[in-house]
């Protein structure tokens, strides 16, 4: 076939492998798969803001197929640190506003503001308390050092001449804090948490237990700007019960999602939509579809987040798991390159086919002048019939091509017909020499 014997077709199946296998390391650098587990920086105190969405983000990380670990961190600086180090693991985690910004964190990309975190304080006592200096010589959980929610509270309290010297600010937080206001042991708990939490939906019908009203609030945001003012309305969570009992103005601060800039571009999207399904919804402090924001004043965003948060995910995202769309993805590229290649290939294929075609018949022809020349020559009987045997491989080679070559064909034919014939005669003439010779 076209002079191709074993080892051509040996080289041509090597090629394609090596082809293969190049195209398949291309398309693992450029497309790669996305990971089958990643991790996020979360609070060491249960019952927090931080841990009631992280453990809402697991469970529709795992619907993907998406294992989520969680890397406990003391602190904001230190979650900082564990997001700019790649060696600690950690993609991805929360982080209140005002506590850095994308020039001091290079690398760190934002998909926008999620929620604002409302600060409540709960305190025990008979009597209502609606000033910040009514907690001097008090009890108050805060939390751990160096973690953003005391670092807010003590900024705050601070306002009003509540420190750690005019009060004793007790190093507990979440749980533990919520059973220590309920046994007695702490008078008040200052904690960031949102309202579906559990530890503020305890605190909230806990008996001799009340929600302190931020009666300067409007001025406290101005003091710090990172911080706004909401409202929790009377009776918002059980109309019945009025609970709370009257309208409760409350500080917060923003909170946004961080990303490492290196994360995949299919953990970015399932992370996305999972803002959407957990922050995008109406709540007691937000209306639809305020949150996520598309923009973030301290960080730069990622590339993909406008795009997604004005259409959507994409087709592919939309109707195929993850695991698949990688998978797909691969497979349009290369049939868009095989396209794109194809294209002028198939221009220039008949051009190709006729040149292996001609070169082909050039090896014909060069065996068969061998044959001429040879036949020029004194020959044996047996000299003669291995011409004609060689002669009869030429026209035989001859044969595969196709009828719409026929004028190369006959042209060919034409040769060799001539030269059989003159090696019939050779071989009559030889044999009757011989036979004289007897």
């Amino acid at each position: 076939m076209l002079g191709f014997n074993r080892w051509h077709l040996l080289k041509g199946l090597g090629a394609i492998l090596c082809i293969a296998g190049i195209v398949s390391l291309a398309l693992t650098y450029f497309i790669p798969a996305p990971p089958s587990k990643i991790a996020m920086a979360t609070s060491v105190i249960k019952g927090t803001t931080y841990d009631f969405y992280a453990q809402r983000y697991r469970e529709r990380f795992a619907r993907a197929n998406v294992k989520l670990e969680f890397r406990e961190s003391p602190g904001s600086v230190e979650t900082l640190g564990l997001l700019q180090d790649a060696v600690s693991g950690v993609q991805f985690a929360f982080m209140y506003g005002g506590t850095s910004d994308g020039e001091h964190t290079p690398g760190l990309l934002s998909l926008g503001i999620v929620y604002n975190n409302p600060f409540w304080i709960f305190y025990s006592s008979a009597e209502p308390l609606d000033r910040l200096s009514q907690l001097k010589g008090k009890r108050i959980a805060v939390g751990p050092a160096g973690t953003a929610v005391r670092q807010v509270a003590e900024q705050v309290l601070g306002t009003d001449g509540v420190t750690a010297t005019t009060a004793t600010f007790l190093p507990i937080a979440g749980t533990t804090a919520v059973e220590a206001l309920r046994d007695g042991k702490v008078d008040a708990y200052w904690i960031a948490s949102a309202p579906e939490s559990p530890a503020v939906q305890t605190m909230l019908r806990m008996p001799n237990v009340r929600l302190m009203s931020f009666a300067r609030a409007e001025a406290l945001t101005r003091i710090f700007p990172n911080l706004v003012r909401v409202t929790l309305p009377q009776g918002v969570f059980d109309i019945a019960a009025n609970i709370p009992p009257n309208d409760v103005s409350l500080i917060a601060t923003t909170v946004r999602i961080l990303i490492r800039g290196d994360l995949h571009p299919q953990i970015v999207s399932l992370l996305l939509q999972t803002l959407i399904r957990e922050h995008g919804g109406p709540g007691i402090f937000q209306r639809a579809g305020e949150f996520p924001t598309q923009t973030d004043p301290e960080y730069p965003m990622a590339a993909s987040v406008t795009d997604f948060y004005k259409n959507g995910p994409s087709l592919l995202q939309r109707h195929l798991p993850l695991w698949l769309t990688v998978h797909v993805q691969r497979a349009i590229a290369v049939l868009v390159t095989a396209i794109a290649i194809g294209i002028p290939l198939f221009n220039f294929a008949p051009k190709l086919y006729r040149w292996f075609l001609h070169d082909h018949m050039r090896k014909l022809y060069r065996r068969l002048r061998i044959v001429e020349e040879a036949a020029q020559t004194e020959l044996t009987a047996p000299q003669v019939v291995s011409l004609q045997t060689e002669l009869e491989n030429i026209d035989s080679a001859a044969r595969i091509l196709p009828q719409r070559h026929s004028d190369l064909f006959f042209i060919l034919q034409r040769h060799i017909t001539l030269m059989r014939t003159q090696l019939a005669s050779r071989l009559v003439e030889v044999r009757s020499r011989i036979a004289k010779a007897v």
